[in-house]
């Protein structure tokens, strides 16, 4: 077992000093994905675990349009807030369709944006060939067994899937996510937090060293939207997605005049269909329009051989994402 030390922190400023003045220094909060990794798989390495848990970064708050979330409020927390549950439908049960009762328990918001790919070539570290850990060796996935991996966003220098269903749909949002640091505070879109691997696959954000994640804000839907998200995969619980999609759309008349659809299972980030919302949006809110919109969505994938039947699939969980969601019958 590696052997590090802990230390509580006591508040923001301290936690961010102490890590980002120590190179081997990382923060910790619920621990269900950073201590498998440091510990059980044993991939990434830390000299110094910086507890954060007793920050007062809980908390769930509406502010006009919009819900201010604290970096550690709990999974099960932010599924059972009753504003989620009104106006945001696509986010609870994104939450509830991604981990156990236990492990929601636990699981913080701000480690659910941080939380590492399950690709199980970056989980062994037998495997030699991972770009993720350690750059310029290659990808393992591209050329051996493939299937939870990545369609979108992908290239020979890495597949790794992001596995996160809230960040699906949290992107479709437009939430940002505040960062405290060692300079000085700022605000990014969590559309561009997330960076597409290219030739670096270990930088997977943009956060520097020492920065913190201290809160979510995510706009409400207007009252009028329907929402919902839609997650395959191989078993009924406790399994991250081959496919999914997050969608919400304003109806008039049977017209959509508001459209907003991310998917996962297929990035290697949570993966906002922009031009899948273009054709949706002032469309008819038919089986046609919503095919076209699927077409539009998965465009030019990467495939290995494993993971070629994830372009169907996807385009057919956005259908039913759609339908589902407009009340549609195909």
């Amino acid at each position: 077992m590696p052997s590090f030390e802990y230390v509580r922190a006591g508040d923001v400023a301290g936690a961010v000093a102490m890590v980002s003045a120590d190179p081997g220094a990382s923060f910790l909060a619920g621990g269900t994905t950073h201590l498998d990794l440091l510990l059980k798989d044993a991939v990434i390495a830390s000299s110094r675990l910086v507890d954060i848990t007793r920050l007062p970064l809980h908390g769930i708050e509406r502010v006009g349009d919009s819900l201010r979330v604290g970096a550690l409020t709990t999974m099960e927390e932010l599924a059972a807030d009753s504003i989620v549950a009104e106006r945001l439908p696509l986010v609870r049960q994104a939450l509830l369709a991604g981990a156990s009762t236990q492990l929601r328990n636990m699981a913080t918001i701000g480690g659910n944006l941080l939380q590492r790919t399950r690709c199980r070539y970056f989980r062994d570290r037998n495997v030699a060939a991972c770009n993720k850990r350690a750059p310029g060796s290659g990808c393992a996935a591209v050329e051996q067994v493939a299937r939870m991996h990545a369609i979108l966003g992908a290239s020979e220098h890495c597949i790794a899937l992001h596995a996160s269903d809230l960040c699906v749909a949290l992107v479709a949002l437009d939430a940002t996510v505040r960062i405290e640091g060692p300079i000085a505070p700022r605000v990014v879109p969590l559309a561009e937090f997330y960076l597409l691997p290219g030739d670096r696959p270990d930088v997977e954000n943009v956060l520097e060293h020492g920065e913190l994640i201290t809160r979510v804000d995510i706009p409400l839907l207007p009252s009028a939207a329907r929402s919902g998200y839609l997650k395959v995969r191989d078993r009924a619980s406790y399994e991250f997605a081959l496919t999914s999609a997050a969608a919400a759309l304003v109806l008039d008349d049977g017209v959509m005049t508001t459209a907003r659809l991310a998917l996962g299972g297929v990035g290697t980030i949570p993966w906002r269909a922009r031009e899948a919302e273009a054709i949706l949006t002032g469309a008819p809110a038919t089986v046609t329009t919503f095919r076209a919109a699927a077409e539009a969505a998965i465009h030019d994938p990467f495939t290995v051989p494993g993971t070629a039947f994830k372009v169907e699939l996807a385009k057919r969980t956005i259908v039913r994402i759609l339908e589902t969601v407009s009340g549609v019958n195909p």
